[in-house]
């Protein structure tokens, strides 16, 4: 595909940053063994600058909290965590390898929300680690950020059997987890990747189509819908329109902190308010994702 935004040429750059987050292992990551909000130059600003057409490194890439503030964050989603490694609310428990509650910087401006794990993530308990995940990534640092900067998680914190959708009676289950998970995290905005996840979080069944390119709100915090990267992977046309609404974020991430008020006049008008993706067949290890 010409000009793609998220190349294949890095994947092996990111390679080795995908396997030191999975070999911490555990239903839970401490994230960021890096200085948060540091300026030093680091591979990871090279990365991001390799990708083709990438955008400015995001000068405030997590919240300005002090160690005792980050602590108290990691501590309380650490609970969130044991809490769901225990969960037995539904009958997604019964099938588990791990629980995969989540993954990222305590204080991250910018949390992604996906709809469940997959094969990869059950055995590893880390969210986004297949193909999808590494596609993930590589959105990541071409928004100017890294993947240690930002909180990765799901609407489902166990996989379906056979990488199905999750059943709606398994979604408000989970639900109050990926609710306080945001409420601890307080970030600066949301993207959520696919249907489900948007129609989870902003209650609604309105299609893609005409959700995403432009902000939502979620109790006041303003919510980018987009396609999930696993759909990417099998429609890589569509990773035109992703680009678009991930640049919108990056935009927003850059405003003056004083200013992340989403007003109706900055909402990006739908170029396609028809009808929604077409589902795509379900992959080993990715899940079935657009139920």
């Amino acid at each position: 595909m010409k000009n793609d935004p998220f190349p294949e040429d890095i994947v092996h750059q990111v390679a080795e940053h995908i396997r030191q987050e999975g070999a911490w292992g555990g239903d839970w990551i401490p994230v960021s063994r890096s200085r948060p909000g540091s300026r030093d130059a680091s591979p990871s600003d090279e990365r991001a600058r390799s990708v083709s057409g990438g955008l400015p490194r995001v000068q405030v890439p997590v919240r300005n909290l002090d160690a005792a503030g980050r602590g108290e964050a990691r501590a309380a989603l650490e609970s969130v965590a044991a809490e769901i490694a225990r969960c037995n609310l539904c009958g997604l428990h019964a099938g588990r390898t791990k629980t995969v509650p989540g993954d990222g910087h305590p204080a991250a401006r910018l949390c992604f929300v996906g709809e469940g794990p997959g094969a990869d993530e059950d055995r590893s308990g880390i969210p986004f680690v297949g193909r999808a995940g590494k596609l993930l990534t590589r959105m990541i640092l071409a928004m100017g950020l890294e993947r240690n900067e930002v909180f990765i998680c799901n609407t489902v914190k166990c996989r379906p059997p056979g990488n199905r959708t999750p059943e709606p009676s398994e979604i408000r289950a989970c639900l109050p987890y990926l609710e306080r998970q945001i409420e601890i995290l307080s970030p600066d905005v949301i993207v959520t990747l696919g249907r489900p996840a948007m129609q989870t979080l902003l209650e609604t069944d309105a299609p893609m189509g005409r959700m995403r390119g432009r902000f939502s709100q979620y109790r006041s915090i303003p919510v980018m819908p987009t396609y999930h990267p696993a759909y990417l992977l099998r429609n890589p046309n569509a990773k035109g329109d992703t680009w678009k609404d991930l640049q919108e974020v990056h935009a927003f991430l850059e405003r003056d902190p004083h200013e992340t008020d989403v007003s109706p006049d900055e909402v990006t008008a739908d170029s396609d308010p028809g009808t929604p993706e077409k589902d795509p067949a379900p992959e080993e290890g990715q899940g079935n994702l657009f139920g």
